[in-house]
C-alpha cells in the first residue's frame, strides 16, 4: 500500500521544499554506481540496462543504414547511363529489394525505437524502462537477423521481389529458391522484436514518469514515441500474419494468394499496405517528436501551440490506419473506396500542418541559435513540405491512375522518408550526441556535411519528378537511350554520390568523437529544458526530480544542483539493487518501487537462438531448426525465473513523504500492463486472421461449404465451445484457490485447463479432417485449416506458460503474496478460450448462416 507520511522535509534557500534531506549518507552514490555498473569484457554483451542498449542499438541500424545506402549508391551507377550492363536483371533486383527492405526494416523504424530506449528513461528521469532484458532480447534478436539478412547477398540468396513482395511474383510457381524466405521469415522475425520494443515504451512512457509528470506535462517527444508504439501495437501483426501466410503457401501450397483455387493476390496488398501505410508515420511521427524537442531549445522559447501539437500526434496516428488503400488506387477497386481513401489521404495533411505551422511560429517568435541542427531542422521542413504537397497531388486518383509505378512516385516516397525522417534524425544526433559520450559534435564537419546532404539530396531525387512524369517505370534495371531520361538519369546519380559524401562526413564525425575526439560538451550546451539534459550517469539522475512543468530546467533553475545533490525523489538504493519508482499513469503518483533487472546472459543467448532458429527454417532445415527453438526458449524461462520476487522488503521511503511497497500486484503491476499489450497484438493478428477469412469468402464464395454440407455437425460446436468454456472456468477457479493459498487446488485447477485446452484443439482439428477438409486444395480449406492452427499454437504457449506456472507452485514460488506470474497465465488463458470461441463460432456458424 502506498503511504503518505508526514514526515518533515528539509528546505533550500527560499523556502522551496524538496522531496529528500540533505546532505545525503556517504556512501550512497557510490553504491548506485557499483549497482549499475557495466560488466566488462566479453560479458558486456550481458548488459540490459537501456541506456547501453539503445548506443548498441543506435550504432547497429546506422551501420545498416550505411550497407543499405551502398546498394542505392550501386542501384544508381546501373541508371546512370542508358543500357547499362554494370548489374544484370538478377543481382538488380536483388539490390533494389535488399536496399528498401534495410531502409524500411532494419533502418528507419529500429533507429526510432533505438533513440526513444537510449532518450526516454533520461527524458522521464527513470532510472531505466520496466523491462530491460526485453529490450536487450529485441536488440540482439535484430542484430543477429539484420546481418544474417544482409549476409544473402554474398550468397546470391538475398530476396528479389522488392519490398513489398507482391505475390503471385513471390509464390512458390515464380519464385521457387530461398530468396522470398528470407524476407518472409527474416522481416517477420525482426516484426516480433519491434513489437517488443514497443511494449517496452508503452509501459516505460505510462509507468515510470517522475512524480509530477502529469500527462499535459509529458515531454512531446514522448507523446509522439506512445502515439507510434501503438502504431506498431496495431499494423505490425498485420505484416506479420501476412508473411505467416505467404510462407505458409510457399511452403504447404495452402492457397491463400492463388486465384484458382479461391485465394486473392490482393489479400496481399490489403494486409500488407494496412501495415504499410501506417508505418511510414510510425517512422515520421517519432521524428516529428524530436523536431518538436529541438525546436523550443534552438529557439529559446517554449513550443507554440503545444496541445494542438500532442492532438495532431493523435490525429495522425488515427488518421493513418485509414489510408492503406491509397497504395492501391491502381488495382479496380470499388469508386466508392476511392473516393473515402481519397478524402482521407488528403485529410491526414491536416495534422501535419499543425505541426508544421507550430514548427515555423516558435522559431519565428523565438532568438535562434543557429547549430548543425538548426541547419538539418530547415533542410527538414524544406523537404518535408515539398514531400507533403507530393503526397497531396498521388491522393488525388486520376493523377495517382497516371504517375503510378513510375519514378514521380519512387521521388515523393524519398522526399517524404528522407526529409520526414533522415533529416530530423540526423539533427538529433547532433543535438543529443552530448548525453551519449559528452562531447560535441564538429559544427564545422556538420555543417559541410548537411549542405552535401542537402543539395545532394535534391539534385538525385528532384528531376525523378519530372523522369516520373515522362513516363519512366520504377524497378527497371535498364531502359533505352531515346526516350528523353538520360540526362535526368546522370543527374541523379551525380546527386546520389554527393548526398552519400555528406553521410559520411556525418560518420567520419562520429567516430572521431567516439575515440575521444572533438570538444568537451557541458553539461547542457544548447540551454535545453526538459530532463535528460540532467546530469546522468549510467542509473540515470542521481534522484528522481519532482515535476511542475513542461520545461522544468527552465522554470527551475537549482534544479540540476539539487538532483546532483539526491535532493529529490530514490536519491540511493533503499534494497540494494536497481530500482526505480513506478508512477499512477494519468497523475504519475508514486505507486510501488520496482526492481529492475541486471546483467544476464539470457536475453543475448535468446536473441541468438531465435535468429538461428528462423535461418535453419529459411534453409528448410527444419527438424534441426528446433534445437534453436527449444534454447531459445530455455534461455527465456531462465532469465524470467528470478524476476517474480514477491515482497521481498518492506515498504521503502523514496522521498517526498512517500513510503511504497517494492511488490505490488493485478492490474497496477507493470508486468500486467505488459501482458494486457502484448494481448492486444496478439487479438490484432487474430482479428487479421477473420479480415482474411471474410475478404476470401466476398472474392470466391464458391469454394466455401453451401448450407451446413461440408460442415462438422452442431455437436461438435457445442463441445468446442463447452471445452473452452471449461478451460476457462479451471484457470477462474485457480486463481480463487490462490487467494486462499490452497497450493493443491491451483495445480488441479491449471491442469485442468490445460486438459480442457488440449482436448478441444484436438476435437476440432478432428473434426475439420472428419468433413474431408484439404488445406491445399481451396482457400476456404486453407482458413479454416490456419484458424485451427492459429489455435493449436496458443494451445502449445499456454503449455508453456501453464507448465511454467505449475513448476514455481511446486518451488514455493507461488503464493496469494507472490503471483505475477499467475496473473498472466491467467489473463492469456482467458484470452486463449476467448479467442478459441470466437474462431469455432466463425468456422462452423458463418457458412450456415452466410450462403
Amino acid at each position: 500500500m502506498t503511504l503518505r507520511t508526514d514526515e518533515p522535509r528539509d528546505e533550500f534557500p527560499g523556502g522551496r521544499p524538496t522531496p529528500s534531506p540533505i546532505p545525503r549518507p556517504p556512501g550512497e552514490e557510490e553504491e548506485l554506481r557499483r549497482l549499475w555498473r557495466l560488466p566488462q569484457g566479453i560479458a558486456r554483451v550481458t548488459a540490459v540496462n537501456n541506456s547501453q542498449v539503445g548506443v548498441w542499438y543506435i550504432g547497429t541500424a546506422l551501420l545498416f543504414f550505411l550497407i543499405s545506402g551502398v546498394l542505392a549508391l550501386a542501384i544508381r551507377l546501373q541508371l546512370a547511363v542508358p543500357g547499362n550492363d554494370l548489374l544484370d536483371h538478377g543481382t538488380y533486383n536483388q539490390f533494389f529489394t535488399v536496399h528498401g527492405t534495410g531502409m524500411m526494416f532494419l533502418f528507419a523504424v529500429p533507429i526510432v525505437e533505438a533513440i526513444g530506449v537510449f532518450l526516454l528513461p533520461s527524458m522521464l528521469a527513470a532510472r531505466d524502462l520496466p523491462f530491460p532484458r526485453l529490450s536487450a532480447f529485441a536488440f540482439w534478436a535484430y542484430f543477429f537477423g539484420g546481418i544474417f539478412f544482409f549476409c544473402s547477398l554474398i550468397f546470391d540468396a538475398a530476396p528479389d521481389g522488392g519490398w513489398f513482395m507482391y505475390p503471385p511474383l513471390t509464390s512458390y510457381e515464380h519464385s521457387p529458391g530461398i530468396n522470398t524466405d528470407f524476407w518472409l521469415l527474416g522481416i517477420g522475425f525482426i516484426e516480433i522484436s519491434a513489437i517488443a520494443g514497443a511494449i517496452e515504451i508503452v509501459i516505460g512512457i505510462l509507468r515510470t514518469r517522475p512524480p509530477g509528470m502529469t500527462l499535459d506535462k509529458l515531454p512531446i517527444y514522448a507523446w509522439s514515441m506512445l502515439v507510434m508504439a501503438g502504431m506498431i501495437i496495431f499494423a505490425f501483426p498485420a505484416v506479420i500474419v501476412a508473411t505467416a501466410l505467404l510462407e505458409i503457401e510457399r511452403a504447404f501450397h495452402w492457397p491463400f494468394f492463388i486465384a484458382e483455387r479461391g485465394g486473392d493476390p490482393l489479400l496481399w496488398q490489403h494486409l500488407f499496405w494496412f501495415f504499410g501505410h501506417p508505418e511510414v508515420y510510425i517512422i515520421f511521427l517519432p521524428a516529428a517528436g524530436l523536431v518538436s524537442m529541438m525546436v523550443p531549445t534552438l529557439a529559446r522559447r517554449p513550443l507554440v501551440g503545444h496541445d494542438w501539437v500532442v492532438l495532431a500526434l493523435v490525429g495522425t496516428g488515427f488518421f493513418s490506419f485509414g489510408l492503406w488503400v491509397h497504395h492501391m488506387f491502381a488495382t479496380g477497386i470499388p469508386s466508392l473506396s476511392l473516393s473515402f481513401f481519397s478524402a482521407a489521404s488528403m485529410a491526414v495533411a491536416v495534422p501535419s500542418g499543425i505541426q508544421v505551422f507550430a514548427w515555423i511560429a516558435t522559431l519565428g517568435a523565438g532568438r535562434v541559435q543557429w547549430t548543425v541542427a538548426t541547419h538539418f531542422l530547415f533542410g527538414f521542413l524544406f523537404i518535408f513540405v515539398l514531400g507533403g504537397l507530393t503526397g497531396v497531388m498521388v491522393a488525388v486518383v486520376p493523377f495517382d491512375w497516371q504517375a503510378h509505378d513510375s519514378y514521380f512516385v519512387v521521388a515523393h516516397l524519398h522526399y517524404v522518408l528522407i526529409g520526414g525522417m533522415v533529416f530530423p534524425v540526423f539533427a538529433g544526433l547532433y543535438h543529443w550526441w552530448p548525453t551519449l559520450n559528452g562531447r560535441l559534435l564538429s559544427e564545422r564537419l556538420g555543417r559541410w556535411a548537411f549542405w552535401l546532404m542537402f543539395i545532394g539530396f535534391n539534385v538525385a531525387f528532384f528531376p525523378m519528378h519530372i523522369s516520373g512524369l515522362l513516363g519512366m517505370p520504377r524497378r527497371v534495371y535498364t531502359y533505352p537511350g531515346d526516350l528523353g531520361w538520360n540526362l535526368l538519369n546522370m543527374i541523379s546519380t551525380v546527386g546520389s554520390f554527393v548526398l552519400a559524401l555528406g553521410v559520411l562526413l556525418v560518420l567520419i564525425d562520429i567516430a572521431r568523437s567516439t575515440f575521444g575526439g572533438g570538444q568537451k560538451a557541458p553539461d547542457n550546451p544548447w540551454n535545453a529544458g526538459t530532463l535528460e539534459w540532467l546530469p546522468n550517469e549510467l542509473y540515470a539522475t542521481r534522484s528522481i526530480p519532482h515535476v511542475t512543468g513542461l520545461y522544468p530546467l527552465w522554470e527551475q533553475p537549482d534544479l540540476p544542483r539539487e538532483v546532483r545533490e539526491g535532493a529529490h525523489y530514490l536519491p540511493g538504493a533503499p534494497t540494494g539493487r536497481r530500482e526505480t519508482i513506478v508512477t499512477s499513469p494519468i497523475e504519475a503518483k508514486p505507486q510501488y518501487l520496482m526492481p529492475l533487472p541486471g546483467p544476464h546472459w539470457g536475453p543475448f543467448l535468446a536473441g541468438l537462438f531465435t535468429a538461428v532458429h528462423f535461418m535453419c527454417l529459411t534453409v528448410q532445415w527444419y527438424y534441426p531448426s528446433l534445437v534453436p527453438a527449444v534454447l531459445a526458449i530455455a534461455m527465456v524461462i531462465w532469465w524470467l525465473w528470478g524476476l517474480d520476487t514477491g515482497a521481498d522488503h518492506p515498504p521503502q521511503d523514496v522521498g517526498g513523504g512517500w513510503r511504497v511497497p517494492v511488490y505490488i500486484q493485478g492490474p497496477k503491476n507493470h508486468s500486467w500492463w505488459g501482458m494486457v499489450v502484448l494481448l492486444l497484438v496478439d487479438g490484432t493478428a487474430f482479428a487479421c486472421l477473420i479480415f482474411t477469412y471474410l475478404f476470401l469468402w466476398t472474392v470466391s464464395p464458391d469454394v466455401w461449404p453451401a448450407g451446413g454440407g461440408g460442415l462438422p455437425g452442431l455437436p461438435w460446436l457445442a463441445g468446442g465451445l463447452a471445452l473452452w468454456g471449461l478451460s476457462a472456468l479451471a484457470i477462474g477457479w485457480a486463481r480463487r484457490a490462490v487467494d486462499r493459498n490452497r497450493h493443491g487446488h491451483v495445480r488441479i485447477g491449471l491442469i485442468l485447463a490445460w486438459a480442457a485446452m488440449v482436448v478441444g484443439i484436438l476435437l476440432d482439428a478432428n473434426a475439420q479432417i472428419g468433413t474431408g477438409l484439404v488445406a491445399a486444395a481451396s482457400a476456404y480449406g486453407a482458413i479454416a485449416s490456419m484458424l485451427v492452427a492459429w489455435q493449436a499454437f496458443h494451445v502449445a504457449v499456454m503449455t508453456l506458460m501453464l507448465g511454467y506456472t505449475l513448476a514455481r507452485s511446486a518451488a514455493g514460488l507461488l503464493h496469494a503474496e507472490r503471483r505475477v506470474t499467475f496473473d498472466n497465465t491467467l489473463l492469456m488463458g482467458w484470452y486463449s478460450a476467448a479467442q478459441g470461441s470466437i474462431a469455432l463460432l466463425l468456422l462452423h456458424l458463418f457458412p450456415r448462416l452466410a450462403i
